[in-house]
């Protein structure tokens, strides 16, 4: 691929509510040489005066591929004109090269012309991108189409169950028409030849949906299935975040507390599960403004439902328990202990917090913050009791996630346990694992990580962990705790990942 160029240029002119507006669009394919880049516009209208417009990143293709595109709008006054017909070259500029679209030579845009592809475009896509809106119930398709290719019919395949169900929508052409309505030399749109077809698709509530192009002459059929990859428009994940807080055992805590919040805000995590969250014990009546979820809760941009509850005396002056945060209203919560030991005083008493939530485009979700004792100290009782309470208080269409600090090796005979005995699956290995996965057995990758903290997920799931990778590291927002923190995307298993 070139390193910069042009895929369409658009020029068009209206009249609303007596405002007669011209609307210029630019959309720039980009190899990813660096990130440390910007894309220009550099055009002159009629006028002879020299602009130039920035460009904006749009989406990530295939093969290091980026789109850009570019937009500006003019107005008709007494004062200012349109541009009318342009002229511009495109350029890819680093900190030390500049690159330019089409050798360097400029582009010409014809005023009112509409859509006009390149030389080696016949149908585009215009305005395709990878993520789908959260509350989108309906996607608009626009389809730019050479009239050389004498196109009769345009059907849209597509499906939001990984094609086990798909349907077809048929595409309108948008007939060119005689602009008379704003002056006596306006151009005709689409002037260079280019059909538009468009279409509507009802997505409603669906975390993704997936469709090729079917663009029917009486001589042949021509397929535009996004470089043999179909197009593909998902939500976003739904982020989740795991870090045991250390009981406020850390230098500078009031800092580090800050800090947690600042990733929590930047990372647009949706849910947190913490362990070891700590407030001073107060005679065990606890002191709810140290409380250390509360401390971050109040620092985020807007505070989220907590729910929280304590095990035992820690460190012999704090409550120490664990929380959930949630973006989304609980449904329904719990706390209940799984250790034989309900004594407040033995560390070996352990609690865990439940939630319900509804994650919108996914479905129910239950969730599990836990902090279990070593495997000597009671692990196997407790964890057997936690996965009880999940299988027996889950419905059938719900998923649930067992999250926190678990304090097993991942590899270890203990770990081994929980996969094997209760077929769950460690959802940051199975995320983070698949790269290498060809190139080095199971048993060699899971002995070098030294996690004591998971996701664990049932096999029959509907979904799973898409992204992971740990935070609060010395280059990533710092050591906050004596844990790492880890971030996991979910989404339904039959999505693939386009990260």
């Amino acid at each position: 691929m070139n390193t910069i160029e042009l895929l369409y240029v658009s020029n068009t002119i209206s009249r609303k509510n007596k405002t007669i507006r011209q609307r210029l669009h630019f959309y720039i394919a980009v190899e990813n040489i660096t990130y440390d880049k910007a894309i220009s516009i550099l055009w002159t209208g009629e006028d002879g005066r020299e602009h130039t417009l920035a460009a904006q990143f749009h989406s990530t293709g295939h093969n290091n591929q980026e789109f850009w595109s570019a937009e500006t709008q003019l107005y008709l006054t007494p004062t200012s004109w349109l541009a009318g017909n342009i002229n511009f070259l495109i350029r890819l500029h680093t900190n030390t090269t500049a690159y330019w679209a089409n050798n360097g030579r400029p582009y010409s845009s014809q005023a009112d012309s509409g859509i006009q592809l390149t030389a080696a475009q016949t149908i585009y896509n215009l305005g395709y991108q990878a993520r789908l809106p959260q509350q989108q119930k309906r996607l608009p398709i626009t389809l730019a189409i050479d009239k050389k290719l004498l196109i009769n019919q345009v059907i849209v395949h597509w499906t939001l169950d990984n094609w086990r169900t798909s349907k077809q929508s048929k595409c309108y052409r948008k007939h060119t028409y005689w602009n008379t309505t704003l002056h006596s030399n306006a151009r005709n749109p689409n002037q260079y030849g280019i059909e538009m077809w468009k279409t509507l698709l009802s997505i409603n509530d669906a975390f993704y949906v997936e469709y090729s192009i079917e663009c029917i002459s009486a001589e042949q059929i021509i397929w535009d299935n996004n470089n043999n990859k179909n197009y593909l428009c998902q939500r976003n994940a739904l982020n989740i975040m795991i870090l045991n807080l250390h009981c406020y055992q850390e230098a500078d805590q009031q800092r580090k507390l800050t800090t947690i919040a600042h990733a929590i805000n930047e990372q647009q995590i949706d849910i947190v599960c913490l362990q070891e969250v700590a407030e001073y014990w107060n005679h065990g009546a606890g002191d709810w403004n140290s409380n250390t979820a509360k401390i971050i809760n109040d620092q985020l941009h807007t505070p989220y439902h907590l729910h929280t509850d304590w095990s035992h005396l820690g460190f012999d002056q704090y409550r120490e328990g664990v929380a959930i945060l949630s973006r989304f209203p609980f449904l329904k919560t719990a706390s209940q202990y799984v250790s034989a030991s309900h004594d407040p005083f033995d560390i070996h008493a352990r609690k865990v917090v439940m939630v319900h939530v509804h994650v919108p485009n996914i479905g129910l979700l239950a969730l599990y913050s836990s902090h279990l004792s070593w495997w000597a100290d009671g692990f196997q009782q407790q964890f057997t009791q936690l996965h009880h309470w999940a299988t027996t208080t889950t419905h059938a269409d719900e998923n649930y996630l067992l999250c926190g600090d678990f304090n097993i090796q991942a590899g270890s005979a203990a770990y081994r346990w929980v996969i094997d005995n209760f077929n769950y699956q460690d959802e940051y290995w199975l995320a983070t694992s698949v790269a290498s996965a060809a190139n080095q057995p199971q048993q060699k990758q899971l002995s070098d990580d030294y996690r004591i903290d998971y996701i664990f997920a049932p096999q029959h799931n509907s979904v799973h962990a898409t992204f992971a990778k740990t935070v609060f590291t010395a280059h990533d927002y710092g050591t906050v705790s004596d844990h790492l923190g880890y971030v996991m995307a979910f989404a339904p298993k039959i999505i693939h990942s386009q990260d």
